[in-house]
């Protein structure tokens, strides 16, 4: 699939990295070509591919949203996603590691109504940057499980084929709503290694009998 992605930081460059590895094509969606986040994107994978933010939706089979939530209403609001999906990979994160919205509404939500003609589906949120780079965990015989939130079932099963290249199960925990709860598992992996000193090489797990 052609995926484009809108932030190309340390959270984006791991999902575009790997899933180009799975040969997916990987299109950055930037308005300058000059930026120092398109820069060193292109220099860590010269195979990246850059266009227009608009140019790149309109490209693309898929959108992941990577970008600090305090930008996304200004990115989102002028673009037109034409029924495509985006993956909301954004907390919104406040002061302390709180919920950056007070928990009155999931981030998710928020750019749902931002873009409206986007399917969003939260996923890729509830561990850092580390384990998008390495979901691989050797000891054990199980994958590492991502959870995923949406309101479009069909979205939400293209979002699951792509966790499964980058090594994960998926677990569906319901509409988008349900991102509300994704977000504090975010904040819970956040204290725990950003704040409080825990190394930042684990994941959870989905078990069931």
């Amino acid at each position: 699939m052609r995926l484009a992605f809108i932030g190309i930081g340390n959270v984006g460059f791991a999902l575009a990295n790997n899933l180009q590895k799975k040969g997916h094509e990987i299109i950055i969606a930037h308005d300058d070509i000059k930026s120092e986040s398109v820069i060193k994107a292109q220099q860590k994978n010269p195979s990246f591919g850059v266009l227009s933010v608009q140019e790149a939706i309109d490209r693309s089979d898929i959108v992941f949203l990577a970008t600090p939530f305090k930008f996304n209403q200004e990115i989102l609001k002028p673009l037109d996603f034409k029924n495509r999906i985006l993956v909301d990979c954004t907390n919104p994160v406040g002061a302390g590691i709180s919920h950056g919205l007070e928990s009155r509404i999931s981030g998710a939500e928020k750019v749902q109504e931002w873009a409206k003609n986007a399917r969003v589906v939260k996923s890729f949120t509830i561990y850092g940057f580390e384990n998008l780079e390495n979901p691989v965990f050797p000891n054990y015989d199980v994958k590492p499980v991502m959870l995923i939130a949406g309101n479009d079932a069909l979205a939400k099963e293209e979002v699951r084929l792509l966790n499964s290249d980058l090594g994960f199960e998926t677990l569906d925990v319901g509409d988008l709503s349900l991102s509300l709860h994704l977000e504090h598992m975010t904040l819970l992996w956040v204290k725990m290694v950003r704040a409080n000193g825990h190394h930042p090489n684990f994941t959870w797990a989905f078990l069931e009998r």
